[in-house]
């Protein structure tokens, strides 16, 4: 009997048994195929290498949106968001103690990398290009008197912007692709320490990829030279961008071995500068790992000098615009008008006493005055 038609008689029978119909196999394979590619996630994700322990991250699959890292960022560094954030990844710390540094990696063109050691792994969804300038303004505005290094690097696209007082220590950090190739030249690069493998130092892709490596190595070792920066009580922000991956696997794919050395390479450095960060700031510092394929929009923005320093307000503006709001500004208020409100009422009811008190009963010194009297 053919397979056809023992299918026919099994749906005559009622009976979905799929042991004797090859073709209805095939087609259920199809489909639960199909299903799984529409379920599925994207693999993208967000580890957690580096964090003190008052900052806590529970292990679990819960997905955290691209577009809410920002507002992550903001509260492991005790600052407050406009919108809740209903994750249950991170937990609420202390209110009085929160780490002096938060450090994002974002690494374009993979979408998991093997670290030895973490603190928590999420999965990532919506990866929408994100950027952290509202909390790069938020460090501005309150620690503007102090000295925090707000940095975020992109060399692929030759993107530096800095905040604050500190831009003195990193403004000698190579930015462009042709500064950072002959920082590969020069003595102290990380061409002698890597174990280069497949990658070759003539390669367009791969030079940019160990371009990146390399300001990784040259940004611990200026905190090194200058660890006051990690000792003072301004926190400080990090956000750095890494598409050397993306440009391997666009070059040589992503089977080939370049592309399968560049990620070993990638995640042994990620893991010794998380570890090295984490130290330098006395054990009290974030670092995370965005690994992201492929963003869903492009990510576009202005460039701006090194040494800019982003202001706050407007005053002097020949278009006569007010100032830039603050959302501090409610709160403050609060605070303002009903301290304002318990004084007043407070000297209204010290007046009120006042005036009706008894001198003879409710006042010592009268009493006692009256008492003298009396007796001569």
């Amino acid at each position: 009997m053919r397979s056809a038609d023992l299918c026919y008689k099994q749906r005559e029978g009622k009976k979905m048994a799929l042991t004797g119909c090859p073709r209805l196999k095939a087609l259920s394979s199809v489909v639960f195929f199909l299903l799984f590619l529409a379920t599925g996630v994207h693999g993208d994700s967000m580890t957690v290498l580096q964090a003190p322990e008052f900052v806590s991250f529970q292990k679990g699959e819960w997905p955290v949106s691209g577009e809410k890292i920002p507002d992550l960022v903001a509260l492991t560094m005790g600052f407050s968001v406009q919108e809740e954030l209903s994750w249950p990844g991170l937990q609420a710390g202390p209110l009085f103690q929160r780490p002096r540094a938060n450090v994002l990696v974002v690494v374009r063109g993979a979408d998991k990398l093997n670290f030895p050691q973490s603190v928590a792994s999420y999965p990532l969804e919506n990866p929408v290009p994100f950027t952290m300038d509202s909390v790069a303004e938020t460090v501005h505005s309150l620690f503007a008197e102090d000295t925090p290094v707000v940095l975020q690097l992109a060399p692929s696209e030759e993107r530096l912007y800095m905040l604050g007082k500190a831009n003195a220590v990193f403004e000698d950090l190579p930015v462009t692709l042709q500064q950072i190739r002959g920082r590969l030249s020069q003595e102290g690069s990380v061409l002698a320490s890597l174990p280069l493998s497949s990658l070759s130092r003539n390669a367009e892709a791969d030079l940019l990829f160990l371009s990146e490596i390399q300001v990784l190595h040259d940004i611990t070792a200026l905190l090194q030279r200058h660890k006051h920066l990690a000792k003072d009580h301004s926190p400080d922000l990090y956000s750095l961008e890494l598409s050397g991956l993306e440009e391997l696997s666009r070059a040589y794919g992503q089977d080939s071995p370049q592309y399968r050395d560049a990620i070993a390479i990638l995640a042994s450095v990620l893991q010794k500068f998380g570890e090295d960060v984490y130290g330098l700031y006395g054990n009290s510092a974030v670092v995370e790992v965005v690994t992201v394929k492929n963003f869903e929009a492009p990510l576009t923005r202005k460039s701006r000098s090194i040494l800019e320093s982003k202001q706050i307000s407007n005053p002097g503006s020949p278009y006569n615009l007010a100032y830039k709001y603050n959302f501090h500004y409610a709160v403050v208020f609060n605070i303002v008008l009903w301290l304002m409100i318990a004084l007043a009422l407070a000297v209204i009811a010290v007046g009120y006493n006042l005036w009706n008190m008894d001198p003879g009963y409710d006042s010592i010194i009268y009493r006692m005055t009256n008492q003298k009297i009396r007796m001569d």
